[in-house]
């Protein structure tokens, strides 16, 4: 099942389950299925992360053209509050977000296209997400904001005092301070 969110090309994905006394089977990712249902991207790296404490935040990420990365993301242990902001210069939902609950226990997926920033913050212990991407990482292309900038006020599921940021993500600007970057 694929559902549109409050943003233009933003998407959360659910793969069905199929379960039976042992657990559970998903196919996770089906290139003809999902482009039977419109969904049609090329995916070139997956990429997996692992969080041990609840509050850790990793983002806002992106990276600019020409290795601007669409990303579909899910959580396969623990869950994550996993944002998606619109920075596409222009857009009229330009510093918008949507956002969803992606959990191993749920089994959604967020579809994040390039142009947006991606962000999220665990919400239970050892915690691991993976994902795919559109274009190969690129350091030289890579920006960010910083997390809790209060322009986007995103209801981020942790309070400032107690989340756990890498070095480098602590020391991002704010969108107004990073837009010039998006228009390259």
């Amino acid at each position: 099942m694929i559902e549109p969110l409050d943003l233009p090309g933003v998407m959360l994905i659910t793969p069905p389950r199929f379960a039976d006394s042992r657990g559970w089977f998903s196919e996770t990712w089906n290139q003809a299925r999902l482009a039977a249902l419109g969904f049609t991207e090329t995916f070139v790296q997956d990429n997996h992360s692992s969080s041990t404490r609840p509050g850790t935040i990793r983002g806002l990420h992106c990276q600019l053209a020409p290795f601007a990365q669409g990303k579909l993301v899910r959580c396969i242990r623990g869950a994550i509050w996993d944002a998606a902001v619109d920075i596409r210069h222009g857009s009229p939902s330009f510093g918008r977000h949507a956002a969803a609950e992606l959990s191993a226990a749920n089994g959604r997926q967020l579809w994040i296209p390039p142009g947006f920033l991606h962000g999220f913050c665990t919400t239970e212990p050892d915690t691991e997400v993976v994902y795919k991407v559109t274009a190969p990482y690129d350091k030289a292309s890579e920006r960010g904001v910083i997390w809790n900038d209060p322009d986007l006020a995103l209801p981020w599921p942790v309070p400032a005092g107690t989340a756990l940021l890498s070095d480098k993500d602590n020391l991002l600007p704010r969108l107004a301070e990073a837009e010039p970057w998006f228009r390259l």
